[in-house]
């Protein structure tokens, strides 16, 4: 699992980007704000939040256990039903009773600006077969979210991000980055600039050599980092100097800054080796299953000083959460193949953030838990 690329794919990477990117050193730079004193701009950003889509296609059939655990096609279109239908919708004014206290409650949703995804997009690598090909689960990922027409993919742009499933398998010798480099790919495609290539959904700010990447709406500043930034598996170099450098130049001036990646601070997300019960859990005090406190530190101290209002991430399934970890909002949807979501607007003094599910085929949805805050 990594975050950041190969060595090799650096390399690869870095020759492309001195080749080409003299010529638009100057086109994406800007000043720090807080170095102009320019005004923030306004905020009323509303998006959408899923993780766990784990997309399970294979070449024939599904991925083992995948029609077990309810990772379907069906599961899929389901979730884009409910995203896409989600602008019909108003902001929650009770759950189960209890009032939400919700600064936007009994208004009408605003059509979200993009779907931000946090990893595990496939279920292992993109689909893989015997010998490097296109995954087939990376294929049924890009039919169901990314921006299109019609009732089987999503209707807005999608900013993607990649987690342990897509990032952990390795090809067959002597291939083995050959899945982690095509998910990276995707992203590329979808997000980097370039002098002659225009994504999709570009981003304001793209490492290539980490693939992590910002945008901004408004006044708000965004921040992707697949599984998290800093993580060094698989040979990879950590994201930490990118992100110091990110928010150094766009978010210097105080503006708020949301974080999405895979990991969290719940239970799960944390666990570590216990060797008296031979597995990973809560109590155990060996090496982390995932990532570990040094990382969350290393992360936390690069945060320090910016306006970071709320990390969103996924990782674990089947309990929504919204939660606070060391001094930071957190916010985890139950999985998007489970019909999980998170809804979230934010305004230049205030944010909302609700979690929901998908409950039908026709876009119904139940809203689970509600969080609100004012700047």
């Amino acid at each position: 699992m990594k975050n950041c690329r190969s060595l090799k794919s650096v390399s690869r990477r870095r020759f492309l980007v001195q080749a080409a990117g003299l010529a638009v050193a100057g086109a994406f730079a800007r000043p720090a704000f807080g170095q102009t004193g320019q005004r923030i701009q306004p905020i009323d950003a509303t998006f959408l939040f899923i993780a766990d889509v784990h997309a399970c296609r294979m070449a024939s059939g599904l991925s083992p256990n995948c029609q077990q655990e309810g990772k379907t096609d069906a599961a899929l279109l389901r979730s884009v039903t409910a995203l896409n239908g989600i602008g019909d919708k108003q902001w929650p004014a009770e759950i189960g009773g209890v009032a939400t206290r919700l600064r936007s409650a009994g208004s009408r949703i605003a059509t979200p600006l993009g779907l931000v995804v946090g990893g595990d997009m496939t279920d292992d690598g993109g689909g893989q077969i015997t010998e490097p090909s296109e995954g087939t689960q990376l294929l049924q990922f890009s039919q169901r979210y990314q921006q299109g027409v019609g009732p089987d993919r999503v209707h807005m742009p999608v900013y993607v991000g990649l987690g342990n499933h897509d990032l952990d398998q390795n090809g067959p010798p002597p291939h083995v980055d050959w899945y982690r480099r095509e998910l990276r790919d995707y992203v590329e495609i979808n997000h980097r600039p370039g002098v002659f290539f225009k994504p999709p959904v570009p981003a304001t700010d793209y490492d290539v050599d980490t693939d992590c990447y910002s945008w901004d709406w408004g006044g708000l500043h965004l921040i992707q980092t697949h599984r998290f930034a800093g993580d060094t598996g698989h040979g990879a170099v950590s994201s930490l100097p990118w992100l110091r450098q990110d928010l150094a130049t766009y978010a210097g001036d105080g503006r708020p800054v949301i974080l999405f990646q895979h990991y969290g601070w719940d239970t799960f997300s944390i666990e570590r080796w216990d060797p008296a019960k031979t597995t990973f859990d809560d109590d155990g005090a060996g090496a982390p299953h995932w990532w570990s406190e040094a990382d969350r530190q290393a992360l936390l101290a690069t945060l320090k000083g910016y306006n970071v209002i709320a990390i969103f991430h996924g990782h674990q399934h089947e309990v929504p959460m919204i939660y606070r970890s060391d001094g930071v909002d957190l916010f985890k949807p139950k999985a998007a193949y489970m019909g999980g979501f998170a809804l979230a607007r934010v305004t230049s003094d205030s944010m909302d953030v609700v979690l929901g599910e998908a409950t039908g085929d026709h876009g119904e949805v139940a809203f689970t838990d509600a969080f609100s805050k004012e700047f």
